[in-house]
């Protein structure tokens, strides 16, 4: 592969050897997310660029003559020009016109730096134009590349330099005729010393002071350019654990997955500890379902649960597990708060709230109402990961199947929300505002629940 091509990958990215890639969706999005910095990146360094170069055209005129001012004006308008070209590709290092692009930057700052002035003809040699120690100028547009987030860029940028200054000091050096006179004079001024002699020597182009310049800038581009590597990446890591948490969050409420990303072992030990628990079933559905095809009572259930999840997780509960037609919540868990059952009532109530404004939309299109089941304990339950590698954060204990209990006694007590005395009692100690959360409810008394040796005292809620 020649040099040209070789150079062509490192800016437009397919050399081997190049960024960490990251494979699927998750790849796709830290690209997409580290494309976004890139162009924001580059917004920013065209507009540093700009401003950068407007101090220099208002300062040319101020310490320099007309025709000094004129000639280098005329340059800051052709960068000026250059980087609105760069602006409209808007994306850093991805072809041969915008490498085109990079190396009119740097021809047009060589030009400035190594030839002189038409526009005022000096009396020295072509040389001394080197001795202006202009070289730093080329730092600016290293600093622009770091801001596009693209090492490819940076590194570009170095070698291109590299390449045009070393070029330009080797054709001054070839085609430059010396001043015998000007060569004369040094000598006669400065020959009790070799070394003065030869640094202002007017003939030459300072070939040592070339070489530590090339090096210099070869190896702050280097550091430049991993730099700006090694914030890729990060950048790159980030969009993909942002990428995994964002997936997480759509499997577990999100108080499970803070806890997740808070911590790096599994959800603390196994424990017990008291949590509000809700079961949530459609009424008659297994009738519902048959009656309809596959994709309607598919699309019922999403439509469902993405209404008892919105509530769910409003009233800082977590989303234990969908059971088809059903779903089962806690409040409390991952760890205990001061309103859990408060949050529970209020929850299901939402709940009951949100399927009437569903029935109403469903009323309106000629579709049949949909009646539900919500079933509320609080008591201790054990709370712990289980599984090996892929592992889920489980409720279980008495409470739990209590819970469900209480939900089937929906049915035959005519009420869409049944609560142990439990539930209630405790929510009623947790509120703070003088209202009553248990409002609406009845005490249905004493019921026997299947299962349980005693009966339990049950609230409802029609």
């Amino acid at each position: 592969m020649n040099f040209r091509r070789r150079l062509d990958n490192v800016l437009s990215g397919t050399s081997p050897g190049g960024d960490v890639r990251l494979e699927g969706s998750a790849g796709r999005f830290a690209e997409a997310a580290l494309e976004q910095h890139r162009r924001e990146g580059m917004e920013l360094a065209f507009r540093a660029r700009w401003v950068a170069l407007a101090v220099f055209a208002v300062m040319l005129p101020a310490i320099s003559s007309l025709s000094t001012a004129l000639y280098y004006e005329g340059l800051v308008v052709l960068l000026a020009i250059v980087g609105w070209l760069q602006r409209r590709m808007a994306r850093a290092g991805r072809s041969r016109l915008e490498l085109l692009l990079v190396f009119a930057d740097i021809l047009l700052m060589t030009a400035a730096i190594a030839v002189p002035n038409p526009l005022q003809p000096l009396d020295w040699p072509a040389p001394m134009q080197f001795h202006l120690e202009a070289f730093v100028f080329f730092f600016f547009f290293l600093a622009f590349g770091t801001l596009a987030y693209s090492w490819r860029t940076v590194l570009g940028i170095g070698i291109l330099t590299v390449l045009t200054w070393t070029v330009a000091v080797v054709l001054t050096w070839l085609t430059s005729t010396p001043d015998a006179e000007l060569a004369a004079a040094a000598k006669a001024a400065f020959g009790h010393s070799q070394a003065l002699l030869d640094y202002l020597n007017p003939n030459s182009v300072l070939p040592w002071v070339r070489t530590q310049e090339i090096v210099a800038f070869l190896v702050v581009a280097w550091i430049l350019s991993t730099t700006v590597r090694r914030f890729s990446r990060l950048l790159m890591q980030q969009a993909r654990l942002e990428r995994e948490r964002t997936n997480l969050a759509r499997y577990f409420s999100p108080n499970v997955v803070e806890d997740l990303s808070r911590n790096d072992e599994p959800l603390k030990s196994i424990r017990t500890q008291d949590v509000a628990v809700m079961f949530v079933d459609i009424v008659g559905f297994t009738g519902f379902a048959a009656e309809r095809s596959a994709t309607e009572v598919i699309q019922t259930l999403r439509a469902f649960h993405a209404r008892m999840e919105a509530e769910i997780f409003r009233h800082r509960g977590t989303l234990d597990k969908f059971l088809g037609d059903g779903l089962m919540a806690t409040f409390g868990t991952p760890t205990a708060g001061e309103t859990d059952a408060r949050d529970a009532l209020s929850c299901a109530l939402g709940m009951t709230e949100a399927i009437e404004a569903w029935n109403a939309e469903r009323e309106l299109e000629g579709e049949e109402p949909i009646r539900v089941g919500i079933g509320l304990h609080y008591g201790s339950a054990v709370l712990g990961d289980i599984g090996e590698n892929r592992l889920e954060f489980a409720v279980i204990g008495d409470t739990v199947n209590l819970a469900s209990r209480v939900e089937g006694l929906t049915r035959q007590l005519g009420v869409r929300i049944a609560a142990t005395d439990a539930a209630v009692a405790r929510a009623r100690e947790e509120s703070v505002d003088g209202k009553d959360p248990a409002a609406g409810f009845a005490n249905l008394g004493a019921q026997p629940i299947r299962g349980i040796e005693r009966e339990l005292e049950i609230w409802g809620h029609r």
